[in-house]
């Protein structure tokens, strides 16, 4: 029987450039599945971990951040072949101050770019939907910020 599991955490990490956002967009390494493609941050849920957790892990592990905010934004399913199960990718924004990145080992460059950009550049169209839906919740904080802030 095919197992839905909540595995996987996506991570739209934004900051503010005057009145406008910048999404953070990672390139994956040679050594990499989907080598050359462009992404926001994706990790594993590890044992016992919660998916805000995984998040804020994920997050520091590819790009050296810290979340200085941290929301909740969406669940996207997806079915993996070889295991056999349908995914649930527990979406996050991540708000952050600073420019600089430090890579993990996954990705080769990094950028920070106009929503816009993200949109057309992103491989994965639940990523480019993560970002409308982060800028979106974030326009509206106020509304926000006591129900989806992890």
């Amino acid at each position: 029987m095919t197992e839905v599991r909540a595995g996987v955490v996506d991570v739209v990490v934004l900051r503010r450039s005057g009145k406008s956002w910048k999404v953070l967009m990672l390139r994956r390494a040679a050594s990499a599945r989907t080598a050359g493609s462009w992404e926001i941050v994706h990790g594993r849920i590890e044992r016992d971990e919660k998916p805000a957790d995984a998040a804020r892990r994920e997050l520091r592990e590819e790009t050296g951040f810290t979340a200085d905010t941290l929301y909740s934004i969406a669940v996207n399913p997806f079915y993996l072949l070889k295991p056999d199960t349908v995914q649930l990718a527990v979406a996050f924004a991540a708000e952050v101050k600073g420019t600089q990145i430090t890579l993990g080992d996954e990705h080769d460059a990094a950028k920070w770019v106009s929503i816009t950009m993200a949109g057309k550049s992103l491989i994965w169209p639940r990523d480019a939907e993560a970002v409308r839906t982060a800028v979106h919740l974030l326009s509206n904080r106020s509304v926000i910020e006591s129900t989806l802030r992890a």
